[in-house]
């Protein structure tokens, strides 16, 4: 039995279908601590490139760092990550990080951890089809009323671990848009270490921490709200829409 646990076993999901294309989009988005308090403005910016489409969410820190993220991906018939590139450093971080890889399997990160030295990992990994790093929003949109699912994701320590990832309704909460009711789906994403380094990791509570996020369902499903880390470990953000100030002040 315990050397059936230690085997990492290999996960029958699969990608997510298209059901909702993406293309050109700018959005508008505000990030605050637990207390509700802005500690950063970004944007999610969405375009086309032959025959992908390239997404970059992008968060400007009060305190002058830096969340930078681009995924750039397949849709037809099924969601599909070609590459990835995420850069985030600043006084926000507990550590700064870059790390990039690509379809072929190459990966290059570096991770440095507040007061330490930088760690440099170069080589390549098995990508799994269902990979949904800078996905989750996009996969969540396309889900049937109800459904889970189940996908992968790449995190970097600095060399890579495949982590699964759970995607799955957990409820239903009222919005209001002006006098107007509506309703979003509430999302629990869960990722798990899997194998013997995800029975080490519950054994030492070191399995990174769920998020949620929020989707308006209809016919042109929109991300509303994301709560949870952005980092393992990190502390729990609120990343929200918003809109462009006419004035500097705030």
């Amino acid at each position: 039995m315990l050397a059936t646990l230690l085997v990492a076993r290999p996960c029958s999901a699969d990608p997510v279908r298209m059901r909702y294309p993406e293309g050109p989009a700018h959005g508008y988005l505000v990030m605050s601590d637990e207390s509700g308090h802005p500690i950063a403005h970004g944007e999610l910016i969405q375009w086309l490139e032959k025959r992908l489409i390239a997404s970059r969410l992008v968060f400007r820190y009060e305190d002058g760092s830096l969340y930078d993220e681009v995924v750039r991906f397949t849709q037809q018939p099924t969601f599909r990550v070609m590459a990835y590139h995420l850069i985030q450093r600043g006084p926000s971080y507990s550590t700064a990080t870059e790390v990039e890889f690509d379809r072929s399997g190459h990966y290059r990160a570096s991770v440095t951890p507040r007061d330490k030295s930088e760690e440099h990992a170069e080589g390549t990994i098995e990508i799994p089809d269902d990979v949904s790093n800078g996905m989750t929003s996009t996969l969540l949109k396309n889900l049937k009323p109800g459904a889970s699912a189940k996908t992968h994701m790449l995190a970097f320590r600095p060399k890579p671990v495949v982590l699964d990832l759970t995607l799955a309704p957990e409820g239903s909460d009222h919005c209001w848009i002006g006098p107007e009711e509506g309703t979003a789906t509430r999302y629990l994403m869960t990722p798990h270490v899997p194998g013997v380094k995800g029975l080490v990791a519950d054994i030492v509570g070191k399995q990174p921490d769920p998020f949620r996020m929020w989707i308006a369902q209809g016919q042109a499903p929109v991300l509303l709200r994301f709560k949870g880390p952005l980092y393992v470990e990190g502390p729990v953000w609120q990343i929200e829409l918003t809109g462009p100030r006419w004035s500097k002040s705030k």
